[in-house]
């Protein structure tokens, strides 16, 4: 089970700024609340045949370690490219690790093929109501620690996330300003929104391995385009700078994928005015990339 994260006023920058540290969290990211939210509403006889998951890392080690807690079997389909760490951690849970190609959406397809061979469930990363449900506990606990809050600032990859969020403080409070938060080098959910519709990038390219998705979520992009008020893009250099003042000045490890939303604020794309919450997504980083910072 997901445990409730720190809200934490900011020690430098802006004022009025504040960290939800889900790189805190069970897994070291948010997605245990979807992935624990989603085997508990499982029936026991069909949970105990296990469950799958495909994912570039973060959700690979939130299913195993659900799966863990309720003691039934996983196998996570990961990306070839997947971060070693990532790999290992979700091993060390308890899954079966395969290696199912160089895309999201390859992965997504290798997923269910097996789920229907082997007759388990699988756990969508984001486009699924219990995952957004589940993620959208992170909006109440900001609501509850910081009832004054007016700006939240949110990572987007496949839009489970922010769509979790918004929705939660949106329909408690309508005034709240909801900011997304996407790589320049991955702006799936900014294309689909210029559009009017859903579109599959041919490729993305960013050092934020958890915000790279090639393609949002039916449920996902819809909550988006109801709650969320503004979408903004970062480069990974400016990603890159939010990482290491959180690390060197916050003391918080936070990875690339978690660090978007502070670099969104700290590079001045989202103007802060009121208090602010920057949700910190997660805090796996490579060992590599924690001592180059």
């Amino acid at each position: 089970m997901a445990i409730h994260t720190p809200l934490l006023p900011a020690k430098f920058g802006p004022a009025n700024v504040y960290f939800k540290c889900e790189n805190l969290q069970r897994g070291g990211a948010f997605k245990i609340r979807g992935a624990y939210n989603n085997l508990a509403q499982l029936a026991p006889a069909v949970r105990a045949r296990g469950v799958i998951a495909y994912s570039s890392g973060n959700h690979a080690q939130a299913v195993a370690l659900a799966a863990k807690l309720f003691g039934v079997p996983a196998a996570i389909v990961m990306l070839n490219q997947s971060v070693a760490e990532k790999v290992a951690r979700t091993k060390e849970y308890g899954a079966e690790v395969i290696f199912g190609g160089d895309s999201s959406e390859t992965i997504k397809a290798r997923a269910e093929e097996i789920a229907a061979e082997r007759d388990i469930t699988l756990i969508p990363p984001f486009d699924h109501p219990g995952t957004i449900a589940g993620q959208g506990t992170i909006g109440l606990e900001i609501l509850e620690d910081l009832p004054e809050v007016e700006t939240l600032v949110v990572p987007i990859g496949g839009g489970g996330l922010i769509s979790g969020i918004a929705t939660a403080v949106k329909e408690i409070r309508t005034s709240i300003r909801v900011i997304g938060v996407e790589p320049e080098g991955a702006p799936t959910m900014c294309e689909s929104l210029k559009a009017g519709k859903l579109v599959t990038l041919p490729e993305t390219n960013t050092i934020a391995d958890g915000l790279k998705p090639a393609r949002a979520g039916d449920l996902t992009f819809a909550a988006v385009r109801r709650y969320v008020d503004e979408t903004v893009l970062v480069p990974d250099s400016a990603i890159l700078e939010a990482v290491a003042q959180l690390l060197k000045q916050e003391k918080l490890v936070v990875e690339p994928s978690g660090a978007a939303s502070f670099a969104a604020v700290r590079s001045g794309k989202v103007v802060v005015s009121g208090p602010t919450v920057c949700v910190l997504s997660g805090g796996n980083i490579t060992g590599a990339l924690l001592r180059s910072v």
